[in-house]
């Protein structure tokens, strides 16, 4: 498959990567033929870029951390703990806890995989795609930072609900009224929660050199779970931005967070984090500093700056062929731009 913008997608062509609804549910399935009034509906919910089904690229490995079935139970169960806590009711740590436990088994049993954020957003699956994949990234630095089963989990759960302090929060957030404060008041209260999870909620703005909100701690005061946390917030948040500001690529995330290595993210933090996301997803077109234009179809743990690429042969139009350049075998040769 490979990632194209939905403006330049014909009808006809073949959805490459399911498109999941606000409560978990497939709203599009991989394989569909795509029609003018699917594609009408896609732009309508705030699709910006879509992956569809390719010949030449039909063979191209998409390993994810987490199942399809794992991102549908995540997504109900956020989206059925939200709807309980608009409707002013208690939600269920067991369930959170269960979704949790299945989120961890995939991710532990898939660890040498590296993150590419690939699931297709809409206005109204975002929030909850969000808290997924900040809890997918931040278990799979704690699981490479060493921490144990029972840290992991109040990891997984704090990350998860980091942002639940959102619900019914002003839009000017200040003192406590800060989504943070909100988070924090919310899940200390659930006596099967440690404070800790808590905590994650309360801290995951805070920056290491006291310029953060909602209470300007510094260095060692903020805890290990939540500048795990903050690093995989942002780097989500930069990818996929939630106002005007525009997404960035993958590559153009991870030069920001290290940017902001001892200043807003925990150095030892961002070590762990680069070794795990990939900086050129599979399906993303790029141009090589040969001229030559391809699509990236493999990674390299260790080394996600020197992924392997397709080039493809043609005869005018035609396509007729393809070769690979595996950036790792060819020191000379680098990435010069992504095209998509």
């Amino acid at each position: 498959m490979k990632l194209v913008d939905i403006e330049t997608v014909e009808p006809g062509q073949i959805l490459g990567k399911t498109i999941f609804s606000s409560n978990g549910a497939v709203l599009l399935s991989t394989g569909v033929q795509l029609t003018v009034y699917m594609i009408s509906t896609l732009k309508r919910l705030g699709v910006t870029t879509i992956y569809i089904d390719d010949p030449m690229f039909r063979d191209i490995s998409h390993e994810e951390l987490l199942s399809e079935e794992t991102k549908r139970a995540v997504i109900h169960q956020m989206s059925e703990t939200f709807e309980q806590l608009r409707s002013g009711k208690n939600f269920s740590s067991k369930a959170i806890g269960q979704t949790v436990d299945d989120l961890l088994e995939d991710v532990m049993k898939n660890q040498n995989l590296m993150i590419q954020l690939s699931d297709i957003r809409t206005a109204d699956n975002a929030m909850f795609l969000h808290a997924m994949n900040v809890c997918m990234m931040a278990s799979l630095v704690g699981l490479n930072m060493g921490l144990n089963m029972i840290q992991l989990k109040e990891l997984a759960v704090g990350a998860l609900l980091h942002d639940i302090g959102k619900l019914g929060a002003p839009e000017v957030q200040e003192g406590r009224m800060h989504h943070a404060w909100r988070g924090f008041d919310l899940l200390k209260n659930k006596r099967e929660y440690s404070l800790l999870i808590a905590h994650v909620a309360f801290q995951h703005h805070e920056a290491i050199d006291g310029s953060g909100a909602p209470r300007g701690l510094t260095g060692d005061d903020i805890h290990t779970y939540a500048k795990i946390t903050a690093a995989a917030n942002l780097y989500d948040n930069l990818i996929y931005p939630s106002g005007e500001e525009a997404p960035l690529m993958p590559h153009e995330a991870c030069e920001r967070l290290n940017a902001y290595s001892g200043t807003l993210l925990d150095h030892e933090v961002l070590v762990h984090f680069m070794r795990i996301v990939s900086i050129y997803p599979n399906g993303i077109s790029v141009r090589l500093s040969t001229r030559q234009t391809g699509v990236v179809v493999g990674q390299h743990r260790g080394l996600p700056g020197r992924p392997v690429v397709r080039i493809i042969d043609k005869d005018g139009d035609d396509a007729v062929g393809y070769s690979e350049i595996d950036l790792a075998q060819h020191p000379t040769v680098f990435i010069d731009s992504v095209l998509s």
